[in-house]
């Protein structure tokens, strides 16, 4: 599966993207708004999450975030838990520090929800962030994804080994803000 925009493109993981995938989660100023990654991050995680990955079934897809112009993986994103009957999924979203405030995040999310609500019919995407990640807060608004509430100390980070409060969004088809254009 290949989804793509101006700069990037979404693609499967493979096995050669585990150096950049270490280089990007090795770092506590990434991993720590990830609720399932460990800090430090090694080669061995990121072969075992490449290779769960690949295993995932047809309700749940995790995609790199590569740029087009030297084929670096930059990040990754996930639809998760596709629920065709309600028509809803969810998922989440990094990227490398050393990408960040370059609009890489906000294109490759937007092209995710793109994806979700022309390709797979959905009506509805629902994601999080940790209540004090201004950045994916601020990113996820500009796309048109309203606060709909907060789950206290809903995950156990690996990262920081705390309990954090999660911030619920909700995107509706209709309020898809599509900055691609």
């Amino acid at each position: 599966m290949i989804i793509d925009s101006k700069r990037i493109l979404l693609r499967s993981w493979k096995e050669e993207d585990i150096e950049d995938l270490v280089e990007g989660l090795n770092n506590i100023n990434v991993s720590k708004w990830l609720a399932n990654i460990p800090y430090p991050y090694t080669k061995q995680d990121a072969k075992d999450f490449i290779e769960y990955s690949n295993m995932t079934n047809e309700n749940n897809i995790m995609l790199a975030i590569v740029l087009k112009e030297n084929g670096k993986v930059i990040g990754g994103t996930t639809i998760e838990n596709i629920n065709k009957k309600d028509g809803t999924a969810g998922g989440g979203i990094w990227l490398n520090e050393s990408y960040q405030k370059n609009g890489y995040g906000i294109e490759a999310f937007c092209i995710r929800a793109k994806f979700c609500f022309e390709i797979l019919n959905l009506r509805r995407l629902e994601n999080g962030y940790f209540k004090e990640n201004e950045k994916s807060r601020n990113m996820q608004y500009k796309l048109g994804y309203k606060d709909e509430g907060i789950r206290r100390k809903r995950y156990l980070c690996l990262a920081t080994n705390d309990y954090v409060d999660e911030c619920i969004t909700g995107l509706l088809k209709e309020e898809f803000v599509d900055i691609n254009k």
